[in-house]
């Protein structure tokens, strides 16, 4: 494409995976401000914020710059081992309202999406029970959203590797079955695609897309590690696009966008949000991380 990506993307940063003293709600949140000066970005993706204070400030930076902002709830389960899809009722209730409580953070941030993940993988016999736990917290969040206005509730999926995330939602078909039951309840409930957890799922993303492109609203860019215990970015831990040890570079970035533009969700007229999930390690600084994604994106979307 000779045009650039940002005619037919929201092109944002996850702040929290970048900078991720932030990840537990606390930290120094004017790191924000490196996306948000970015000619490059027209969104950024954070998390919990617990400071009032700190909220109100990130939110001016937000409206000043004119971006989008979308909420990324994920942290808030991650953090404190919490399951939307526990079995155990009072266990899965104890996530849906953790998630719930932040819901006025994202509208006083002014998201434009909030995100969420599913709980632990579960063996075959309590899948369908685990399924059901899973529907019931997600309509209770998308409901609490509504109540406040209209932010999308959207369901990342991950893999089911004991040395990744291992969740219940999981393959691309699963969270296509989640979706239609919720969006009885939540109609402008939909799916995030993340590139770093392709290959952890073993789905391209033509066969992503063909299980669950239909409720897809969100996208991620990232790269993951596979089959290598020793090292430090073993598993689902979002290292920059492109390194040597990793699954995803130029070629399989360029293989996900096609995929993106020839199904539509790319498009000049909704431009949809495309944002770079990954995270430094190593001598990597998060400028240098910036700075090769940037150049990565390009890359594929010059041969797209």
């Amino acid at each position: 494409m000779k045009e650039p990506i940002q005619e037919y993307a929201t092109v944002g940063f996850v702040h929290f995976m970048l900078w991720k003293d932030c990840i537990k709600g606390a930290g120094d949140f004017a790191s924000v401000n490196t996306i948000l000066n970015d000619p490059y970005f027209g969104a950024v993706e954070v998390s919990w914020i617990n400071d009032a204070a700190q909220r109100r400030s990130v939110f001016e930076s937000i409206r000043k710059s004119g971006k989008a902002a979308s909420f990324g709830a994920q942290p808030v389960l991650l953090t404190q081992n919490l399951d939307i899809n526990h079995l155990e009722e009072e266990e899965r209730r104890r996530a849906a309202e953790a998630v719930t409580s932040v819901v006025p953070q994202a509208y006083e941030l002014g998201a434009k999406g909030f995100a969420v993940l599913s709980g632990k993988a579960v063996g075959e016999t309590d899948k369908d029970r685990a399924m059901e736990q899973l529907v019931k917290s997600l309509v209770e969040i998308g409901s609490e959203l509504r109540t406040h206005g209209e932010i999308p509730l959207v369901l990342e999926t991950f893999d089911r590797l004991d040395y990744g995330k291992n969740r219940l939602i999981g393959p691309n078909s699963d969270a296509a079955l989640i979706a239609r039951e919720v969006r009885k309840s939540i109609p402008t409930f939909g799916l995030m695609l993340d590139l770093s957890h392709l290959p952890l799922q073993g789905e391209s993303p033509a066969q992503a897309w063909e299980a669950a492109g239909e409720y897809v609203v969100h996208a991620h860019m990232g790269n993951c590690v596979m089959g290598k215990p020793d090292h430090p970015m073993n598993g689902d831990e979002h290292p920059p696009l492109g390194i040597p040890e990793g699954e995803n570079g130029v070629e399989e970035l360029t293989e996900y966008l096609w995929v993106l533009l020839e199904n539509g969700y790319l498009s000049k007229q909704r431009k949809p949000f495309l944002s770079f999930e990954v995270s430094v390690f190593g001598d990597w600084t998060p400028e240098g991380v910036i700075a090769q994604s940037k150049e990565t994106l390009d890359t594929a979307w010059s041969r797209v």
